[in-house]
Parts: structure tokens; C-alpha cells; sequence
């Protein structure tokens, strides 16, 4: 199992709900690609690793909101699709040409995407 999937085991046997999980584990990321970019000018070797788990994290995400069973909407499941393609777009940038400023996008997506989804939906409520 990977490491995002421990990630997911682990809160999920807590008894968290699945919004509470995908928001830690997009919080997590976030705060791995901001310790990379806040070390850049002493050492930013932890780059890849960073990255990785930002990449394996969004394929989780993308692959369980498009899957045939999901219950999310079509233009929901096509966004999610579209956010995770820019990441790993944005990710092969870095990994080719790293720069420290790059990584402001990726950690407001990650950031903003978990702020949403620790909002409670009125239906839920």
C-alpha cells in the first residue's frame, strides 16, 4: 500500500468521514511542498519526495471521483480531472526546471481545496 493510501487507511479507521480524510491528506501536502519551499535556498533536495506525494495523491483523488460509481456530478468529477492534470503538469515543470515560486499554485490548490471541503454541505446539516 502507498504511502497516501496508509494515509487514507489510517484517519478512515478513526472514523473519520471521507471530506474530513481527502482534506487532511490535501493539508498534509501542502505542508510538504511549503517546508520544501521555505528551506529552498539552504536545501530543497526534499523537492521530489514532495512532489511525489502531491502526484500519487492527486491520482487517488482523480481516480475515485471519475470512477463509474461515483456519486459526484458529471462537471464536478470533469473539474477534478482538470485540477489534477494541471498538478501534474506543474509537477513536471518543477521536476525539469525547479523554481521556488512555482510551488505557491500547488499549495493554494491543496490548501484551498481542503479548506472546502472541511465546509459541512446545507443537504448535510
Amino acid at each position: 500500500m502507498s504511502y497516501p493510501q496508509n494515509a487514507y487507511a489510517k484517519v478512515a479507521s478513526t472514523g473519520s468521514s471521507q471530506r474530513e480524510l481527502e482534506a487532511a491528506a490535501l493539508m498534509k501536502a501542502a505542508v510538504r511542498l511549503k517546508a520544501v519551499q521555505d528551506q529552498w535556498d539552504t536545501d530543497h533536495s526534499d523537492l521530489d519526495a514532495a512532489l511525489a506525494y502531491n502526484r500519487k495523491l492527486w491520482t487517488i483523488l482523480a481516480t475515485s471521483a471519475t470512477e463509474a460509481e461515483s456519486p459526484l456530478p458529471a462537471d464536478l468529477q470533469r473539474n477534478i480531472s482538470l485540477i489534477a492534470i494541471f498538478i501534474f503538469n506543474r509537477s513536471l515543470d518543477l521536476i525539469v526546471e525547479p523554481k521556488r515560486e512555482d510551488l505557491d499554485v500547488l499549495i493554494e490548490i491543496n490548501r484551498n481545496i481542503a479548506a472546502g471541503l472541511q465546509v459541512i454541505p446545507k443537504a448535510a446539516a
